[in-house]
């Protein structure tokens, strides 16, 4: 959705969006609320990639660093695959696949790939330890 359609159907301009969006303005709960109805997603969706410590009110080292994902920070350091957006949204894409086998022959296509990847990397690792050794 466009920052202008997403700006009309909550009351905005697509500049107050920008701001949003950039994080030059925060946010107030009842706005994220609104936002969250528009996309159809849950208000939790936007705190997907969020490190624990932070969703548990613990406060974040590093705090007042303007990028999130800077070297050191929970950003950075937050490996869980399943807490990320991007997970989430290769579900939803997954799922809108109507034909079964289809989506069937793409899950296997990935966790194929996702293998050789592995074997590539930790073979990598083997080789370097090998060179290491010697």
């Amino acid at each position: 959705m466009s920052q202008t359609k997403v700006a009309e159907a909550v009351g905005l301009t697509f500049q107050q969006i920008q701001k949003y969006e950039r994080g030059f303005n925060r946010i107030s709960s009842s706005r994220l609320y609104e936002f969250a109805k528009v996309l159809d997603v849950p208000v939790s969706y936007f705190f997907d990639e969020m490190p624990s410590n932070v969703l548990a009110g613990r406060p974040m080292s590093g705090r007042g660093r303007k990028e999130f994902g800077e070297e050191g920070t929970p950003f950075e350091q937050e490996k869980d695959p399943l807490i990320k957006r991007e997970t989430l949204e290769l579900v939803r894409a997954y799922y809108k696949i109507r034909e079964g086998r289809v989506r069937k022959r793409i899950f296997e296509t990935v966790k194929a790939l996702g293998a050789a990847s592995h074997a590539t990397v930790l073979g990598g690792r083997k080789q370097l330890k090998r060179m290491q050794a010697s």
